[in-house]
């Protein structure tokens, strides 16, 4: 039997939590324990099992020695968080001032966001990204729930007008570059493409043939023509092969993002430069042309085109007949054909020649009236001695050109302007678009020929001047001008006498200067060449000679020399009254 003294009343006792244990039996369950615990860092991401949640926080076991608290918030893109799932925590301290172990979902994923970033960088492996907005230059994609910068020109092979049909969407991309100091990412769409569209290309370029026929997207327009894509490969359709009529921009018959059928026309030896027509898929218009169309044929069309040589009427897209400024008018004088006709208006023409080889056509329109000069009354209407109206159309040193209707021209030569002026160019008399009064002179319709005159609308008025002005007579004159030959003398009624320089001596022997009015004798007077020529000197000369006479003789052959001069300088007044008042009036 135990004695009193052998029984330990420790084992019976009750002890606190780790007592009634011997030191050897400590440090065994002490190992024991450190065993289920494991090693923790703070800042790295690690795994964990929900064991908790409360209106605040989730209680995440991590296999440490005390659990750690979550905000629920961090877990609003979860539907539910139940006891028993596993998710990935960022260690930021393993004990706080109260002894808690903090954790962070947040963190934990935004740090696994970086480095699935650094290895899809380093493994050029695709991922997918969700783009949230647009920006200035490009588009925000959140990869990972890190926000990316994908530029514009990295969207797509072609250019992108309209960043926004992308946001909400999402998109595969590669990550191109990552930039630390700034936590900046940008990603690229087009390299996914273009991988795809190197064998596409390569395929086009080694098929490639003239005459093969394509499709085609249209990714840029100018206004000499349009690029198409025709799948990594790029050609020109030229504005000049897009459609057999005339056009002024691409853009009047296709839009850009069109699919179009082309056709290979050419390529260079490299396969760099790709020219593609769309014409070409169609037949040409001139071999669908009416079977009746002939010269002499009236057409009907619309100005597509106005030269200063002509204009251009499409009778059909890609059928344009040239109407030169020569067939718009029967007028001889050529104007603008501005003046006639204007790109858009619709007209009606006659085919004058027709080449379908050449597929060239020349056209007129005033061939839609009747040719003036070969009226029926054009021989009466334009009789010798008929009087008529004109306007002055052109100006030449020999005379002028007066339109006297569309068509009908007259020549009026410079010495049948004017009966007392000596007119040396047409232009000291009249001025291009002046009209002027004209009588017939000559007509000759086969040749289309009209001699005009202006002064036959008046009596010859030398036929007077020769009484009035008959050699010996003296008149007032005045001084116009003067050169080395002689003087021009300004005479009544308009006319102009002519002094050579020996006869504008005065009795003192000084010379009749410009602008002086003396007496002058008539010494030479000619209808024909209404020339008129007189003398100063011939005053005193002529009457110093017979000197030696008496006086009373002399007396009697001054008397005699003053009276024929007196009555011809008065002449006839009514005569004279009445020419006066036709030359005034002619020239008014």
């Amino acid at each position: 039997m135990m004695s009193k003294q052998d029984f330990n009343w420790e084992n019976f006792e009750t002890k606190g939590f780790g007592e009634g244990y011997s030191k050897a039996q400590r440090e065994e369950m002490a190992a024991m324990y450190e065993g289920t615990l494991n090693e923790i860092t703070e800042k790295e991401v690690i795994k964990g099992t929900v064991v908790g949640v409360n209106d605040k926080d989730v209680i995440i076991n991590i296999g440490f020695k005390s659990d750690g608290l979550v905000p629920l918030n961090e877990f609003r893109d979860l539907e539910s968080i139940k006891p028993g799932d596993e998710v990935e925590v960022f260690i930021e301290e393993q004990e706080n001032a109260l002894g808690q172990l903090i954790l962070s979902r947040k963190k934990a994923k935004i740090v696994r966001a970086w480095q699935d970033i650094e290895s899809a960088f380093e493994n050029d492996s695709v991922i997918e990204g969700l783009v949230k907005r647009r920006t200035k230059g490009g588009l925000i994609v959140d990869i990972y729930g890190v926000e990316a910068f994908l530029p514009g020109s990295q969207i797509d092979v072609k250019p992108i007008r309209d960043f926004d049909i992308y946001v909400g969407k999402k998109m595969e991309v590669k990550v191109v570059k990552i930039n630390h100091a700034n936590d900046n990412v940008v990603v690229s769409h087009k390299v996914l493409i273009e991988k795809d569209l190197e064998k596409q290309k390569a395929e086009i370029l080694n098929n490639l043939e003239k005459g093969q026929v394509l499709e085609g997207v249209i990714k840029n327009m100018t206004n000499f023509g349009v690029f198409i894509d025709l799948g990594g490969v790029d050609g020109l359709l030229h504005i000049t092969d897009i459609s057999w009529g005339r056009i002024n921009h691409p853009e009047e018959v296709l839009q850009l993002d069109q699919k179009v059928q082309i056709v290979v026309l050419d390529f260079d030896d490299d396969k760099k430069r790709i020219s593609l027509g769309m014409k070409q898929l169609t037949s040409h218009p001139w071999d669908s042309l009416a079977g009746n169309l002939e010269v002499g044929s009236k057409v009907q069309g619309k100005i597509v085109n106005v030269a200063d040589y002509g204009a251009f009427l499409e009778l059909a897209p890609g059928v344009e007949g040239l109407i030169h400024v020569s067939e718009m008018s029967w007028s001889q004088h050529l104007r603008n054909p501005a003046d006639f006709v204007k790109v858009g208006d619709e007209i009606e023409a006659v085919v004058l020649t027709l080449d379908k080889d050449e597929r060239k056509m020349s056209l007129g329109i005033k061939q839609l009236t009747e040719d003036p000069w070969t009226k029926e009354d054009m021989s009466t209407k334009y009789a010798v001695g008929t009087k008529h109206k004109g306007v002055v159309r052109n100006l030449t040193n020999f005379g002028l050109f007066l339109e006297m209707e569309e068509g009908i021209d007259g020549l009026v030569h410079v010495s049948d302007l004017s009966w007392t002026k000596k007119i040396k160019h047409p232009s000291e008399f009249v001025k291009v678009g002046d009209e002027l009064d004209v009588a017939v002179l000559e007509l000759d319709v086969e040749n289309r020929r009209l001699a005009l005159g202006h002064k036959q609308l008046e009596e010859n008025p030398w036929d007077t001047f020769e009484t009035v002005f008959p050699v010996g007579s003296v008149h007032k004159c005045t001084v116009v001008s003067k050169n080395d030959k002689g003087a021009v003398l300004e005479l009544p009624y308009g006319l102009e006498g002519f002094a050579t320089s020996k006869n504008l001596e005065k009795e003192d022997g000084s010379q009749v200067e410009v602008g002086e009015s003396l007496d002058f004798k008539v010494t030479e007077f000619s209808k024909d060449d209404k020339r008129i020529v007189m003398s100063h000197t011939a005053m005193f000369r002529e009457e110093a000679k017979p000197a030696k006479k008496a006086a009373s003789t002399k007396k009697k052959e001054d008397a005699a020399d003053k009276t024929p001069a007196e009555k011809s300088t008065l002449g006839d007044l009514d005569a004279l009254a009445e020419l006066k008042e036709k030359m005034e009036g002619g020239k008014k």
